[in-house]
This record gives structure tokens, C-alpha cells and sequence, in this order.
């Protein structure tokens, strides 16, 4: 295993007098990987079906009961579906620039707050892994899963059911992502085409609802009145953002995986199948919840929770066996949640050498997947589930999942503008792509909306979750910083000594940044051996 010494003042120093460096001597943190261990396995459609994966979960069936609970009134409710894509857009425009900043990374936004913030050295990538690896969990669609499982079977639900059925669930996602990246790409493209029919068939049936086709008796009158009982409460606002956020999320998923695209263009590739992944979600989801309001009475509707969609099938087909064609999908569509995705995130935060044992989790052994990621995002789901309540797991897991990441993707919006200016001053080519201003504003406008507006005390009745999970997402950004200060501040002030980066390279063109202690030269010889002791 060869090491190569970085001494990152000197690397500054030649990066400044060379704007036309070699790209691994122009990038900060995590090296690039000239040769992918994980190989090239992700084609357009893979992309395409990795997003579409992740934003047809349980969302859509579980939190428009929560929104229109929380907004009050039905046009409100149909507004914040019409906005999310727009904010997803956005965000579209921001990773396109900066992927094509950096077309050999994989991980997203990992990398571009690595490049962005370079000082105080360490403090942004320390956060965001420390701040990942807390989060790392897939709890919430394993509990719907759960749920509608139950339903599905007629099983009586109790906590400990579910609890069971839910690690049951990502036993099995999560053994498959870390025995195949290729069978894993084909698990999702299997269960995601029958996702896909399957929100076309609750569009379907949602047409034949609307036009008097079914037992519904009276579908319009839902739209009578479409702004009465409307809540502009902040909190309420928040919410319905909130959970669309939720049910967007993976338009972005298959940046997680550029380096792996199989493309001459891989930027490109990925920008389009997000393209297409939020314009066919978005008229999915707004026709799906049109159809769940021309079937639902609106306050059966505010009072469903996360079991809307089996609401909406047992008032069209009543216990007849089509009532049980919902929970089938759902299941589906939870299992076809595989997270390829998000365990390319954690490698990449261990190969900025961020994680303890990162060999373990930037290896591609012994199946050319990454295990240790794999395991660690399991380990984290499995104590999530056992963990909290279950009555109480989904609302507030879906909230503390998505709170702290405003955080870093409002810093990753002013990454654009940062990067641009740098590589500018430097002589560095501009990205391929470029994020008009204008839509750079508005990701930033939504995430400071939803950063803000969940403090504001919510009206009776239209609460979701208490605002403990801002609390807590807010703890984890603060012991972030306190974890930052001790480790990378205040224990080198006292040793003695700096902290330095080396280069490791790894078995089948894997590489990785080890992080190691340097002492002043007049220093001792036992002293210079330690130099060489690794921080983790």
C-alpha cells in the first residue's frame, strides 16, 4: 500500500502559481480515483431508475393526510405539490454546475462542500460526516412498509409487529446492495418499473373517480370551495414543504454515483435523467393527490396519517379484492428503496479520511461494493427502528433526517458562487454547466423557509411533529462543531502538533486521504515516529 505525503500549505501554494494542475493535485480533500473500483455499471436508464427509485417510495402514500392536516385547505395543499419541483429544479441546477466541476466524483454534495469550503481546514467535512453518519438510517420507509404490510395481511398491528417486519425489510435491501452493484442496479430497475405502473394505475383510477366511473358519489365536491379553512401559520407552511421535500428527495440520487455513469458525458447523462425523474414525478404525484381528493371527504382525508393511500382504495373498491391492490404496492415501492445511493456518500466521507478504520469503508472487498458503508447505513437504520416509538417513528424521523441537510445544502448553494470566484482568480475553467442566479436564489430561498418557519408555534389542531426534531437536528450540527474544535483544534494545540493529509493507495485503484499527526522538526525521535500514528 503506498503513501504519499500532502503538506497542505505547500499544496496551496502550487495550486495557486498553476491553475492548469493535474485534477489530483487541484482538488482538496479525498483523491480522485483515476481507476473506479466500483467500476461503470450506471447507464441513463439506471439513473433515471435510481431517482425515480427513491422519489416513488412511501411518500406519496403517506404524507398528503399530514399536509393538508397541517395547511388546512385543499388549494394550498395542491400548491405545495406544484412548488416542490420547482425547488427540486433548483436544486438540480446547483448540482449540475457543480458536477461539472468535478465529473470523476461521486458522493454530490459531500464533494462540492469539500471543495467549497477548504478553511478553517476540515470544519465543513468534518460536520457533514459526523452529521451522515448520525443520520445514516432508511427507518422511515422500512416503517410504512411495516404498515401497509400489516394491512395487507390483515395482521393486527402492534409495535413490536412492526418493529420486526421493518428490520426484516432492510435486512433484505441492504444484503442486496452489498453482494451486487450490478444485481443491485437490476433490483431497482425491476421494482421501480412497477412503481412507475403502479402510480399510473392509482392516475387511472383517480380519472375514472372524477368522471363518475366508480361507487364515489359526489368526486367534485372537494373542489367546491378549494381555500376554505387555509392556514398561512408558519409552522403549518413548513410542514406541507417539509414533507413534499421528502417525497422529491431523489431526483438528486443519482449524482451519488457519477463516477460510476457509463457515459462520455456523465454530467450530462445525470442532468437528464433528473430532468425527466422530477417532470414525470411531479405530474404523478399532482394527479395522485387530485385523485385522493375526489374520493376522500376532505376531514377523513386531514385525519388519515400515514395511511392515506389504503383510505383512498377501501372508499373506491370497498373490501373487495382490489382494496388490497394499495398496500401491494407500497410494499413494492418501499422495497425498491434500495439506498445505492447514499452509501457511496459515506466511502466518500471515509476517503477524506473523516471515518475511523477508513480503509474498511473506502474498500471495495470482497465484491466490488461498498460493504463497509453498506453495513454501517444497516447498523444505523436497525438502532433507529429499535430506538424510537413506533407510533411516533415516522413523522419525526422523516423531519430529523431532513433538518440538518437544509443546512448544508443552503452552504452548497453558496458553494456555486465561491467555486466560481476561485476557479476564476486561479485560471480554472468554469463548470460545463451553469446555474442561472435566479434559481440559485430560489433553492436558497426554500431552505431557509424550511430552516425557519418550523420554530414558529404551530395552531391547535394542525400540529404534525413537535419542534424537538429542529432541537435535535440543531444538537447535531452544535456537537458537530464541538467534536471539530477538540479533535482537529484543541488536541494538536496541546500534542504539539499539525495535522497533515497522505495520499493511500488501495487494492484495485481505490484511494483515500489518511490523516496523520506532524511535529516541528527539532522534535524527538519517539515523537517522529508518532508522526506517522493515524488520528483514527
Amino acid at each position: 500500500m503506498a503513501v504519499t505525503a500532502v503538506d497542505e500549505d505547500s499544496m496551496e501554494e502550487y495550486r495557486s502559481r498553476s491553475p492548469s494542475v493535474d485534477e489530483d493535485e487541484e482538488l482538496l480533500g479525498a483523491p480522485v480515483e483515476k481507476i473506479n473500483p466500483l467500476g461503470r455499471e450506471v447507464t441513463l436508464l439506471s439513473c433515471v431508475m435510481l431517482n425515480l427509485g427513491q422519489m416513488l417510495g412511501s411518500g406519496i402514500f403517506s404524507v398528503p393526510g399530514v399536509i393538508l392536516n397541517s395547511v388546512g385547505s385543499i388549494g394550498l395543499f395542491l400548491l405545495a405539490w406544484l412548488l416542490a419541483p420547482i425547488f427540486a429544479a433548483a436544486g438540480l441546477a446547483v448540482y449540475t454546475e457543480l458536477a461539472s466541476m468535478f465529473p470523476n466524483r461521486s458522493g454530490a454534495e459531500v464533494v462540492y462542500l469539500e471543495q467549497a469550503y477548504p478553511r478553517p481546514r476540515f470544519l465543513v467535512p468534518v460536520s457533514f460526516a459526523v452529521t451522515t453518519v448520525l443520520l445514516s438510517f432508511s427507518a422511515a420507509n422500512a416503517i410504512i412498509f411495516a404498515q401497509y404490510f400489516m394491512e395487507l395481511f390483515n395482521i393486527p398491528a402492534t409495535p413490536f409487529r412492526q418493529t420486526v417486519l421493518a428490520l426484516s425489510v432492510v435486512t433484505l435491501a441492504v444484503t442486496v446492495v452489498a453482494v451486487s452493484t450490478k444485481w443491485s442496479l437490476r433490483v431497482v430497475n425491476a421494482f421501480t418499473s412497477i412503481k412507475v405502473l403502479s402510480q399510473i394505475f392509482v392516475v387511472a383510477t383517480g380519472v375514472a373517480v372524477l368522471l363518475g366511473l366508480t361507487r364515489i358519489k359526489d368526486p367534485l365536491a372537494n373542489f367546491a370551495d378549494p381555500w376554505a379553512g387555509s392556514s398561512l401559520n408558519g409552522n403549518a407552511i413548513a410542514t406541507a414543504f417539509m414533507k413534499t421535500h421528502f417525497a422529491f428527495v431523489g431526483w438528486g440520487n443519482a449524482f451519488n454515483v457519477l463516477a460510476e455513469v457509463k457515459s462520455r458525458e456523465p454530467v450530462r447523462t445525470v442532468r437528464n435523467a433528473a430532468r425527466f425523474s422530477i417532470g414525470l414525478v411531479a405530474v404523478l404525484f399532482l394527479l395522485t393527490n387530485v385523485a385522493y381528493i375526489g374520493a376522500i371527504p376532505k376531514e377523513d382525508f386531514k385525519r388519515s396519517g400515514q395511511l392515506i393511500g389504503a383510505l383512498f382504495f377501501s372508499r373506491v373498491f370497498g373490501e373487495s379484492w382490489a382494496a388490497k391492490i394499495l398496500p401491494v404496492m407500497v410494499v413494492f415501492s418501499c422495497l425498491g428503496n434500495i439506498t445505492v445511493g447514499h452509501a457511496r456518500v459515506i466511502r466518500e466521507v471515509a476517503r477524506q479520511g473523516l471515518l475511523p478504520w477508513s480503509e474498511f469503508f473506502a474498500s471495495t472487498k470482497p465484491f466490488g461494493t461498498p460493504l463497509g458503508p453498506v453495513a454501517l447505513k444497516y447498523l444505523g437504520t436497525v438502532f433507529v427502528i429499535l430506538a424510537l416509538p413506533a407510533a411516533d417513528a415516522f413523522n419525526f424521523l422523516l423531519d430529523l433526517s431532513s433538518y440538518p441537510d437544509l443546512f448544508f445544502a443552503a452552504a452548497t448553494v453558496f458553494g456555486v458562487w465561491i467555486l466560481r470566484k476561485r476557479r476564476a482568480a486561479t485560471g480554472i475553467l468554469p463548470g460545463k454547466f451553469k446555474a442561472p442566479n435566479v434559481l440559485l436564489a430560489i433553492k436558497l430561498a426554500s431552505c431557509t423557509l424550511l430552516i425557519v418557519f418550523p420554530w414558529i408555534p404551530p395552531e391547535n389542531g394542525h400540529a404534525d411533529v413537535s419542534f424537538w426534531y429542529c432541537v435535535v437536528g440543531i444538537a447535531i450540527l452544535l456537537a458537530c462543531g464541538l467534536y471539530y474544535y477538540v479533535w482537529i483544534v484543541l488536541i494538536p494545540r496541546i500534542g504539539g502538533y499539525k495535522i497533515v493529509e497522505e495520499v493511500e493507495e488501495l487494492a484495485g485503484g481505490g484511494r483515500l486521504a489518511r490523516l496523520v499527526r506532524k511535529y516541528p522538526s527539532h522534535t524527538t525521535a519517539t515523537e517522529q515516529d508518532a508522526e506517522q500514528e493515524r488520528l483514527l
